[in-house]
């Protein structure tokens, strides 16, 4: 068992530098997902950790080794990649051993090792098959034994899922969820999948064009985003983003969102904008809603929308509304009938309004 520790590491390709001066703590058992779209350098961090990337600068430790000049091998970290990479004419038993073998491990700690990985990951029926008889689960999960059968110290996953098909991805979060719960190792995991990461990580570090930009738990990311970036990535739908002009309203002050619409800003203690400021108001998809009557909000605000496009998902519809000028993401009951061009009188909940500042991108409410 080990913590990870980067400190000012640095990636550069000749003289382009993709990954800046990252530092990061990976706690003991801790389980991190490093999130971000694609070329934001979360697998270049990946694999630096691995070993398989140079760092151009900065320190990288790996319980209270440093590990910059060590081989891969030698960093007691086991990845598991993309594609499997499983040895096609070896079964699932000898491919889940080779590693041992290689070593020179004697030959009944090595059953014993493969046995014990094989019944947590449910592979104990198929230790004789070769990876062109299994499902895709099936090889990812014999990719994961030959991971857990060395016993590392970490465990690197970079975008194991992304071969699989919707359902298989769900049934495989769940089983890398208990797997971490079965092996309580310290787990660092690349994804660009933002529902992965909420659902996988105790904590996020969110990535972009090879900076950190957040870091903290799913909840924490979802409810508080540093920025504008953060907001419009972690959430699905993604949080509504709409540019707006901070101005007066009685004694208070109001974002106004072009066309028609105004929103109010609920007053907070030592919280007023210069009126003019250029802003984004955020507000997340389950914050706007069909009006239902009274309700138990402290603060609301109602609005009158027409319905341009309906997304119905079963449990639950997506509603792209026009509001008064302004284009937003509403969402209802899966039950419920709607149609585009219906006229639905919409409340927002303002307890969980955000605001960014339109140069810095920044929250600033």
């Amino acid at each position: 068992m080990a913590n990870v520790i980067l400190k000012d590491v640095v990636k550069c390709y000749g003289k382009l530098e993709v990954v800046h001066s990252i530092n990061l703590l990976v706690e003991d058992k801790e389980f991190v997902v490093l999130v971000g779209p694609s070329g934001c350098g979360k697998s270049t961090v990946l694999r630096m950790v691995a070993g398989l990337e140079e760092i151009s600068g900065g320190t990288i430790a790996i319980g209270d080794r440093v590990v910059n000049d060590l081989a891969p091998k030698d960093r007691d970290a086991a990845m598991v990649f993309q594609n499997y990479a499983l040895y096609p004419h070896m079964n699932v038993y000898k491919n889940m051993s080779f590693g041992l073998t290689l070593r020179k491990m004697p030959k009944d700690e090595i059953d014993q090792r493969v046995k014990e990985a094989a019944a947590i990951l449910e592979l104990s029926e198929l230790l004789q098959r070769k990876p062109h008889e299994l499902s895709g689960g099936q090889r990812q999960r014999v990719a994961m034994g030959r991971a857990i059968v060395r016993r590392p110290a970490v465990y690197l996953f970079d975008e194991p899922l992304s071969n699989l098909d919707a359902k298989l991805r769900t049934q495989m979060r769940l089983e890398i969820k208990l797997l971490h719960e079965e092996v309580q190792n310290t787990i660092i995991y690349v994804t660009h999948d933002q529902v992965e990461a909420m659902t996988l990580a105790d904590r996020i570090v969110v990535m972009r064009d090879g900076y950190i930009e957040q870091v903290g738990s799913p909840i924490d990311i979802f409810q508080n985003p540093a920025n504008v970036f953060v907001a419009g990535f972690i959430g699905s739908p993604p949080m509504n983003l709409v540019p707006a002009v901070v101005e007066a309203a009685g004694d208070g002050q109001a974002l106004h969102l072009g066309a028609g619409l105004s929103v109010p800003i609920p007053p907070k203690p030592g919280c007023r904008f210069e009126n003019g400021l250029k802003v984004v108001m955020g507000l997340r998809t389950e914050d706007l809603f069909i009006d239902q009557g009274p309700e138990d909000l402290a603060v609301s605000h109602c609005v009158d929308g027409l319905v341009k496009v309906v997304e119905p998902l079963g449990n639950e519809t997506n509603l792209h509304m026009d509001l008064e000028g302004s284009r937003l993401v509403a969402r209802c009951e899966g039950r419920r009938l709607v149609a585009v061009g219906d006229r639905l009188a919409m409340r927002m909940n303002l307890q969980h309004l955000h605001i960014f500042d339109a140069a810095t991108e920044k929250s600033i409410y």
